[in-house]
C-alpha cells in the first residue's frame, strides 16, 4: 500500500522457550502448530485460543501482545491469539497499534469470551488486608466501580495481563515486598495458581464480553462465506474540511456497512489519526473491493488486516444495487459502450 513503511520487530527468547523449541526438532514435533498468546496460562486469551486451536497445538504464552504478534512475524509461532475489543472499554490499543507497527499480519478468525472477575489473594488474605490490587488495565476499568465502593483506599498496580499478577503473587517468596495483596483475574487463574477468592462478582458490568482474534501471516485470501467481516486500517486524506466524510463515502456509496470504527493517533504529530475499521463483507465481494480501490485512490495509508467469518454467523444483508452481479453487469455495460454496442 502507498505510504506504508514496514518494520520487523524481533524479540529475544527466554531460555525456557529456546529449550522447548529445541525439543521440537524431530519431524513429529514440528508437525504440531505453535500458537502464541497473551499469557501466562489462565488468561481470558487462553480461553479464547482453546475455542479454535487444534488439539495438538503447542502453547507459547507471552508477556504482552506485541511479543505474541512478533512470534508470528519471526515464524516462531504459526498463529497468535490476542484481545482486540471489549464491550465496556472498546478497542485494545496494544493490539490495534501493533497490527500496523510491524510487518503485515492478518486476522483469520474471531472469538468471544464472557468476562467474569474475582478478587483473589493468598490464603488467609481478608478484604480488609487489601491496600493494593493488580490486574490488566482493561480488567481494572471493568471493576473500578466495585473497588471504589468496597476498597476506596486501595491503589492500582498495572499488570501485563489478568493472570501475570496472579502468578507473581502466588510465587512470591516474600509477598510483603509486592505493592499489592490481591488481584483481579478470572476464576480459572485463581484456581490454577492456588489463590483464594476473596470476593466474586466484582465486575461492574456482568454482561461484559471481550473479542479476541487469531492472527497469522498474510497468504492467499480464502473464499467469501456470505457471513464475513473485514478489518482494515486507514489514514484519512490530508487535513481539510470533509476529509473524514470523503473516507466514509467510499463505503457508503458502495453499500458497505461499518460495524466498528476507532481513531488511533499516527504517533508522528498531534492531530493526525488513523482509523481502525471493521466492515460487513469480504475482500472478495465486489462492493468491498470497490471501497478498497476508492480508499487507495484517496487516502495516504491503507492496510488490509484480513477477511474472516463473523462470530455470530449472520449473513450480510447486501443493499440493492451493490451485489456482485450488479457490479459485473455494470462493468459489462461499460464494456459494451467502449466497443460501440450502445443501446
Amino acid at each position: 500500500m502507498r505510504g506504508e513503511a514496514e518494520t520487523h520487530g524481533g524479540v529475544g527468547r527466554p531460555a525456557q522457550y529456546a529449550r522447548r523449541m529445541t525439543s521440537q526438532s524431530s519431524p513429529t514435533a514440528q508437525a504440531a502448530p505453535t500458537w502464541s498468546f497473551l499469557g501466562p496460562a489462565g488468561t481470558f486469551t487462553e480461553m479464547a485460543l482453546r475455542q479454535v486451536a487444534p488439539a495438538d497445538v503447542v502453547l507459547d504464552p507471552c508477556q504482552d501482545v506485541p511479543t505474541a504478534l512478533d512470534r508470528v512475524r519471526d515464524r516462531t509461532a504459526d498463529a497468535a491469539v490476542v484481545p482486540i475489543e471489549n464491550s465496556v472499554e472498546g478497542g485494545v490499543n496494544a493490539t490495534l497499534d501493533n497490527l500496523v507497527a510491524g510487518a503485515p499480519l492478518v486476522i483469520a478468525a474471531e472469538m468471544a469470551v464472557p468476562i467474569t472477575f474475582v478478587l483473589a489473594g493468598r490464603e488467609g488474605t481478608a478484604l480488609a488486608d487489601v491496600t493494593g490490587i493488580s490486574t490488566h488495565p482493561h480488567a481494572w476499568a471493568q471493576c473500578r466501580g466495585w473497588v471504589h465502593q468496597h476498597l476506596p483506599e486501595a491503589s492500582y498496580v498495572a499488570g501485563t495481563s489478568t493472570s501475570a499478577p496472579a502468578k507473581a503473587l502466588a510465587a512470591a517468596e516474600d509477598p510483603g515486598r509486592l505493592d499489592y495483596q490481591a488481584v483481579l483475574c478470572n476464576p480459572l487463574a485463581a484456581e490454577q495458581y492456588g489463590l483464594t477468592v476473596i470476593a466474586g462478582g466484582v465486575a461492574d458490568n456482568p454482561g461484559a464480553v471481550t473479542r479476541f482474534v487469531k492472527v497469522t501471516r498474510p497468504g492467499a485470501v480464502g473464499p467469501s462465506t456470505g457471513a464475513d467481516k473485514t478489518t482494515l486500517l486507514v489514514q484519512a486524506p490530508a487535513e481539510r474540511a470533509g476529509a473524514l466524510l470523503t473516507m466514509l463515502q467510499q463505503f457508503a456509496t458502495r453499500g458497505v456497512n461499518l460495524t466498528r470504527i476507532e481513531s488511533r493517533p499516527t504517533g508522528d504529530a498531534l492531530g493526525r489519526y488513523r482509523f481502525s475499521i471493521d466492515v460487513e463483507g469480504h475482500i472478495r465481494d465486489e462492493r468491498v473491493q470497490a471501497a478498497f480501490i476508492g480508499l487507495h485512490r484517496t487516502c495516504p495509508f491503507v492496510r488490509f488486516l484480513g477477511s474472516y467469518p463473523r462470530l455470530d454467523g449472520a449473513q450480510v444483508v447486501v443493499p440493492a444495487g451493490t451485489s456482485d452481479k450488479d457490479f459485473i453487469v455494470a462493468r459489462s455495460w461499460v464494456g459494451d459502450l467502449l466497443d460501440g454496442r450502445t443501446l
